[in-house]
Formats: structure tokens, sequence, C-alpha cells
């Protein structure tokens, strides 16, 4: 299949050309405000706090895949943990609870403010929906997207960095940030059921949703965006480099994962190896 950088030509339109402009139209005031507005000082200076925060440490990353469902995540309680998007869907059946939260998608962030809000986790979130957060509220920090036509990696989040295809790519820019020099995947299945035009916009028509670990994580009538897989690997592929080149590592331990940029490990045996459970 023809491809153009990180896009198949079959998936190009006019009308995905189109929304890739306003885009760009549309954040401009972001931008100006980043760089003007009083509160980004303050919130730089948040981010900058955790410059260097656990240096030296792991962490575990935390997707949403199905897989999440055949992963005890009680293993990890005494483990620094990023969380992401709808985590929070698993507390009800878990008593694992994230050491940070990321969410940088728009239509996550707009269609579930309320619930992200009352997380008490420090949270990353994307600047341009900072007027649906609480600025004053000293676990909230936001990230500044960057939209480019090639995907780099950004070492210092304090700076605008590009969010790419998923929020794990964001993950792990903040993981590089904050000093961690191994960083273990789970639930990174890397796969749906849902097929469609990449980072496209729809309605969930279905019931249930099949490509994430809860059957109402983008229930029936939520906007959600179609999964752009190979953008997700040139994206995973930047940061592998960016974390070998500093002498660091990113082991993907999914149970049943289909991505094949990382070191590949077993989850129970992992966890064996580093003596979380016996």
């Amino acid at each position: 299949m023809l491809r153009i950088g990180r896009y198949n030509m079959s998936e190009l339109s006019l009308r995905r050309i189109l929304f890739a402009v306003k885009m760009r139209i549309s954040e401009i005031p972001h931008s100006l405000a980043w760089n003007f507005e009083g509160f980004s000082k303050e919130n730089r200076d948040r981010l900058m706090s955790y410059r260097g925060r656990h240096s030296g440490e792991r962490c575990f990353i935390v997707a949403n895949g199905p897989s999440l469902l055949q992963t005890n995540l009680e293993f990890l309680k005494n483990e620094v943990t990023f969380g992401m998007n709808r985590i929070y869907l698993s507390f009800g059946s878990s008593t694992f609870r994230p050491t940070y939260y990321v969410a940088v998608n728009e239509l996550i962030l707009e269609q579930f403010s309320n619930e992200i809000s009352g997380l008490k986790t420090p949270k990353f979130l994307n600047w341009n929906r900072r007027d649906l957060f609480d600025l004053s509220d000293p676990t909230n920090s936001f990230l500044k997207s960057k939209l480019v036509i090639r995907d780099v990696f950004q070492p210092d989040i304090t700076l605008p960095l590009v969010i790419g295809a998923t929020v794990t790519f964001v993950s792990l820019q903040l993981a590089y940030f904050m000093g961690f020099t191994t960083v273990i995947l789970v639930g990174l299945d890397h796969r749906y059921v849902d097929k469609g035009t990449p980072s496209k916009t729809e309605k969930r028509k279905s019931e249930s949703d099949r490509s994430h670990f809860h059957p109402q994580y983008f229930p029936k009538g939520v906007k959600w965006q179609l999964p752009d897989l190979l953008r997700s690997e040139v994206d995973f592929a930047l940061a592998r480099e960016a974390f070998e080149a500093d002498d660091r590592e990113i082991i993907d331990a999914t149970i049943g994962g289909k991505c094949q940029v990382f070191e590949k490990a077993d989850y129970l045996s992992l966890l064996k190896q580093l003596n979380l459970i016996r």
C-alpha cells in the first residue's frame, strides 16, 4: 500500500486535509495564551517540578485495552504508575489507583471532564481544554500540544509537544521527563474491533465497546476518534529511540499485545523477576 510518511494514500482525503488546517487555526489562541497568559508561567512551574523526580526508577504505563481484564493490577500497588483516559472505570472492581493520570484527547476531556476533575491524583491534561478544569487545583497540570507534519519525541514537557495518535505516547514523554530508567507497558493491545478512517470523529453506534477494557468505555452516542495504528507505531519507534539513546528501556508486558515496536516480556514472569510476586 502506497504511503507518504505516516499516511496511507487511501486514507488521505480533502476532508482530512481541511480538518488538519482547521485544527491549526483553532490552536492559534491557545499558543498565544501559552506564551503570554498569566497562568502559563504557574503551569510551567508545576510541570518543571516533575523534572527528574523519578530519576533512575521504573514505572508502569497502564493503557486501556481489553487485556486489562486479564491483567492483575493489584501487584502494582507499590509501583509508580500512569493511568490514562477512562482508567477510572476499573476502580469499582480493583484497588488499583495510578500515581499519575494523563488525558489529552479533546473529546474525552469535553465529555468526561466532571469525572476527571474528581480524581485526586496528579493529572496531566491538554492545555487547549484548560477552561473545563479548575486552574487553581495544584493536581492539574496542562500540556501544550504541537501540530506538526512529522512527529517528534519531546524530552522537555515544559515545551509544546506532539500528542500523536495515542495518549500512551504522551505518557512516554512524561516518563522520560521525570527520569524513569525503565518503563513497562501493560494494556497496550494495539488492535481494535472498530475499523474506519484513522482519527475520524464518530458517534458510537454499538451498545458495547469491545475495543477497551470496559463495555461502557465509549458508550453508545458518545463521540470518539477511530485509532491510527500506523501513526502510533511511528510514535512508539520515536520513543524507543529516545529512551535507548539515553541507556533507558521500554518493555511491553501487555498480555497478547500486537504492538511489535518494543521489547516483549511476559507480565507475570516479569513481575516475579522484579520480586513483585512470589
